[in-house]
């Protein structure tokens, strides 16, 4: 999710019901070089908490020293050690999923971890189930992190040489929840409220993390939440009311500045706009205009267009 979950992206989902929040992750070596780019990955506002900020890397203790440095600066609720990322340039440096090919390093990274900070908050992490189908050792994993001082672990479905492709294999995911005493978060292939509650209900997990489904779709944490208080979805969000997020979202990032200027935000944000035309009206002639959109007038004429000629069709806005 580096790319996508920034500050503004979490700000809209917790309006929308998401619980507890984690920032993009952030290299322990750009923090200790304090490099002000990578700074800016921890950035977070108070209405966002709990948060915790994601960090990755190999090495134990600068990753505890990285650590520190973020608690002085921001104070979040918890850190949480990625060691899921499959992305080549964080494992071709032994960080992310390729730690778990190597169990004893892992566990020192995370003992180090938990010793330098874990006085301050809690530690945890997030796994996959293992490095691929011949070594699935997810369950393994989360009792050795559980020795080690984490407080909780998100495992991820899949394999590292899975990437994203195939299904999530819940079946290891409840393997792990009965394997440890702390609390396991399920991830992979929540798609919708029901596949959420579903989930729930099948396995010992302890709640569920969402995340490519909140690209396109951030009112899933207020749809799943109602589903489970209620057993039914809420009323659909609008068409209308897709556009007003898609304009908002844009609105917040421009006046946030990270990205520097109008033309600059609208170019780092269209692989975010095309991910919002996922189940509108249209979708495929959206993507292709999200896809060179360089304005903030050029996006507001395209959303009159859109509602003009699709706001009282009978076409459904699906998650």
């Amino acid at each position: 999710m580096a790319g996508v979950t920034d500050l503004v992206f979490r700000r809209l989902c917790k309006e929308h019901g998401a619980d507890v929040m984690v920032t993009e992750f952030v290299s322990a070596e750009g923090i200790l070089q304090a490099d002000a780019r990578t700074r800016k990955y921890t950035e977070f506002d108070d209405v966002q908490r709990p948060v915790g900020i994601q960090l990755f890397g190999a090495d134990g203790w600068r990753m505890g020293e990285a650590a520190r440095k973020i608690i002085d600066w921001k104070q979040p609720d918890f850190i949480d050690i990625n060691f899921g990322c499959p992305v080549n340039k964080v494992v071709s440096k032994n960080g992310g999923s390729s730690l778990l090919k190597d169990c004893p390093l892992l566990s020192e990274v995370a003992s180090e971890i938990v010793k330098a900070v874990g006085h301050l908050v809690p530690v945890t992490a997030k796994i996959r189930i293992g490095w691929d189908a011949g070594q699935i050792n997810a369950p393994e994993v989360c009792r050795l992190l559980e020795n080690c001082g984490i407080q909780a672990v998100a495992v991820h479905g899949r394999t590292r040489s899975q990437g994203y492709g195939g299904e999530a294999d819940w079946e290891v995911i409840d393997a792990c929840a009965h394997s440890v005493n702390i609390p396991v978060i399920g991830n992979g292939d929540l798609t919708s409220a029901e596949m959420v509650a579903r989930r729930k209900s099948t396995t010992r997990v302890s709640g569920v993390m969402i995340g490519r489904a909140a690209m396109s779709h951030p009112w899933i944490f207020r749809e799943t939440k109602h589903w489970l208080s209620h057993g039914e979805l809420p009323l659909p969000v609008s068409l209308r009311g897709r556009w007003e997020h898609i304009l908002r979202h844009v609105q917040l990032t421009l006046d946030w500045g990270r990205y520097g200027g109008e033309r600059h935000t609208l170019q780092a944000l269209r692989s975010r706009l095309m991910a919002y035309s996922k189940g509108m009206p249209a979708g495929k002639l959206l993507r292709g205009r999200f896809s060179s959109i360089s304005s903030c007038a050029e996006l507001e004429d395209l959303a009159a267009e859109h509602l003009d000629r699709h706001e009282d069709s009978d076409v459904p806005c699906a998650a």
